[in-house]
């Protein structure tokens, strides 16, 4: 069949998570000052719900750690009672992506990756992290970031034009990229010091110190220094640009009189609260580092090596949602249909929030003319993160199941997505063959 031909690249786009095009790092236009879009509180809120839903599939869907996301969420509300926006709707995120970064999006949520939390060692570096998030939402920041040129148009695009689940449509698309292009924003340097301002107000109203701010950019940069910490290269220290002249900035800053006389209330956590929150994530790290490994291998096309630390790494973190995801999805790159069968469905049963996990299913059962399901779990899938290769592979699941119209529609939309790529050229030709007698 021609989804099998297709197999590899359908999978292996499906792992980057995005729109067929997503914005390349470092390569968006300066922001835009002032803000040219001027959005009330609601507005706000309302373009990060949509944004929020489709770039936390993207990074690879929320962390199931209950205990650890409990946490994180308290920290952050107890920040937000000081902050000086109490028009957005807050949520904080811990999502299961192993890059270290940390994002604030339109509307209020602040997502954290694993990787981050991994590195932290203490609750006033946690702290010091979501405060500084806090301060670009405070300063209007991931505003800017979605008004920059080249994406001020696209931005009322998608307020203006509704976007609906299992649709690939325009908005769809536009939300899509739209939230691709915010995660690989990069803050200027007046953003970034002018959030280091705010999340050090911010400390020192909730009583913590300010100076674990200096000190977390201070171990970040060595982290940089170092070398063989790619990921902080391309994750937070890209995203979040750090430099001696911007912690040095800081530390003057919190050297001021106005500062320096601030009164600070103290504060008396539990000591052992941090430790029991993060004993999840600890426990799980050494099988996730071997997951990284298997997905480096994977997409150089060692799918043999690369199941082979999947296996590893499931038996180091047993339950985890991605990790089953990965292996299944590895096993249909390599044919094996029983086996990638089974890791999907462990996957879902844990967690069936995760896009990735529904489309390779989805995959599978329409690789088996099972049309019926095949649509079930594509449909589920673009629910989640409407996608280019969902929307070619439901379009084949429809035409299997006499379901032509909603065929001909989703086959319509991949060709204007992506008319002269791989998946577009495939859905031009499927077209053509439904208008044959």
């Amino acid at each position: 069949m021609l989804y099998r031909r297709l197999r590899n690249y359908i999978c292996s786009v499906a792992v980057l998570g995005l729109l067929g095009a997503g914005c390349a790092p470092g390569t968006l236009p300066k922001p835009r000052e002032p803000v040219s879009l001027q959005l009330s509180g609601s507005e706000e809120i309302q373009l990060g719900r949509i944004l929020v839903a489709r770039a936390l599939q993207q990074l690879g869907g929320a962390l199931d750690d209950p205990e650890l996301a409990a946490y994180v969420s308290r920290t952050g509300v107890e920040l937000v009672r000081h902050s000086d926006r109490p028009d957005l709707r807050y949520e904080f995120v811990v999502v299961n992506e192993s890059t270290p970064n940390s994002f604030a999006f339109p509307g209020g949520t602040v997502a954290v990756t694993r990787g981050l939390l991994e590195s932290l060692d203490s609750a006033e570096q946690l702290a010091a992290v979501l405060a500084h998030e806090l301060g670009h939402l405070a300063a209007r920041h991931p505003l800017q970031m979605v008004q920059q040129e080249g994406l001020l148009e696209l931005t009322e695009a998608v307020l203006a034009e509704p976007v609906l689940d299992r649709d690939f449509g325009l908005g769809a698309q536009r939300a899509g990229l739209l939230a691709s292009a915010l995660l690989n924003a990069v803050h200027s340097p007046e953003q970034e010091r002018e959030a280091d301002r705010y999340a050090a107000d911010l400390l020192i109203r909730a009583g913590y110190d300010p100076g674990a701010a200096v000190r977390l950019q201070e171990y970040f940069a060595r982290r940089l220094e170092r070398g063989v910490d790619s990921p902080w290269s391309t994750g937070l220290a890209r995203t979040h640009p750090l430099s001696p002249t911007r912690t040095a900035a800081l530390r003057a800053y919190l050297a001021s009189p106005e500062v320096a006389v601030a009164e600070q209330t103290g504060r008396s956590d539990d000591p052992h609260a941090f430790a029991r929150a993060f004993a999840g994530l600890r426990r799980n790290q050494p099988g996730y580092a071997l997951y990284d490994q298997a997905r480096e291998l994977e997409r150089w096309g060692r799918f043999a090596e690369a199941i082979a630390l999947y296996r590893q790494a499931n038996a180091e973190a047993p339950g985890q949602f991605p990790i089953l995801t990965a292996l299944g999805t590895a096993f249909l790159k390599s044919d094996d249909l029983v086996a990638g069968r089974q890791y999907l469905q462990q996957a879902i049963r844990l967690n069936g929030h995760y896009y990735r996990s529904r489309l390779g299913l989805g995959y599978l059962l329409l690789e088996e003319e099972d049309y019926a399901l095949a649509i079930r779990e594509l449909e589920a899938s673009m629910a989640l993160l409407p996608t280019l290769q969902g929307a070619y592979l439901l379009a084949g699941a429809y035409a299997g199941n006499q379901q032509i119209g909603p065929a001909r529609t989703l086959y319509q939309a991949v060709v204007q997505a992506d008319g002269n790529g791989r998946l577009g050229r495939a859905a031009a030709a499927r077209l053509k063959e439904m208008e044959q007698p």
